[in-house]
């Protein structure tokens, strides 16, 4: 799980690597970026778009999981790709066997058909925060604060602020043929948030099996069963056509992508909010999620 850190900066994202002019010259702006034909979000007091808000998050409660198709603008979403694809020499390659708690390794103490024994494979691309341009319309979506409130308005919190880690508040997660993520639990954030920016051409379906746990109740044999494929059922396949946007509850639903087939990359954008300011991330837990230190300056 993500263990987290708070620092007081004052905009520290701000500070981060990779800014210069000539980014900030070509950098969409946001209303080009966001699809404020179909999500009002910059009239946040309207009666369309609070209506809007009242219904997405009435379905995350009830799903678990929502999704905002054609959230960002095709000329947004086709320099996002781009960008993935010109960083993705310095991408982190993580393969690994886990368990859905996110551990390289059991618990000798515990039987080996419990949760927490057994182990899955896991192969992703990821570029951290620093490793792609400012200019990115990803980062620019996640750094306007209309974005920010909605969600806020969604997942039901007052406020998010951004997180202010060199590596996690906004990355590229890439898939190549063969990779894919195992079932799991997400980090101790309440929810989770992806913005699907290109599909493969077959497999990368995003599964999710809503309540999988609750806060109070680990739910182990539940889980099991769903590790070792005797809950199929259970298991919601969700769209993701290229531009959505994605928010479930990954804390407590444990999901997965299945192996992506083809020569097109899957490649998707995952953004990290906070409920308080200041958060940075876990030394170690970012050198083994993106190979290295990055620890703030």
């Amino acid at each position: 799980m993500r263990k987290m850190f708070v620092v007081r900066p004052t905009f520290f994202w701000k500070r981060l690597p990779n800014r210069n002019t000539a980014a900030k010259e070509h950098r969409m702006k946001p209303e080009d970026v966001v699809n404020l034909d179909l999500y009002p979000i910059t009239e946040q007091e309207s009666p369309e778009c609070k209506a809007l808000i009242a219904r997405l998050k009435r379905e995350l409660e009830e799903n678990q999981y929502v999704s905002l198709p054609d959230f960002i603008r095709p000329e947004a979403r086709e320099k996002a790709v781009a960008d993935a694809l010109a960083a993705l020499p310095s991408a982190h390659h993580n393969s690994s066997n886990r368990n859905c708690y996110l551990q390289r390794s059991g618990d000798p103490a515990l039987p080996d058909d419990h949760p927490r024994n057994i182990m899955l494979e896991a192969s992703t691309r990821m570029l951290a925060y620093d490793r792609f341009p400012d200019d990115c319309p990803v980062k620019t979506l996640y750094h306007w604060a209309p974005v920010r409130d909605m969600v806020a308005g969604i997942v039901g919190s007052e406020t998010l602020y951004d997180n202010e880690d060199p590596c996690q508040p906004v990355n590229l997660l890439c898939y190549q043929t063969g990779d894919r993520s195992a079932w799991h639990f997400d980090s101790v954030n309440a929810f989770t948030m992806t913005l699907m920016l290109q599909a493969s051409e077959a497999g990368g379906d995003f599964e999710i099996v809503p309540h999988t746990r609750s806060d109070d109740d680990q739910n182990y044999d539940y889980v099991r069963r769903v590790l070792t494929g005797q809950c199929a059922e259970d298991a919601v396949s969700v769209a993701r056509a290229a531009g959505s946007l994605c928010i479930f509850r990954g804390c407590n639903s444990l999901h997965r992508v299945s192996p992506v087939e083809g020569d097109a990359m899957r490649i998707m954008g995952v953004f990290v909010y906070e409920r308080e300011p200041g958060v940075v991330g876990d030394p170690e837990v970012n050198a083994t999620v993106y190979g290295r230190d990055c620890a703030p300056a």
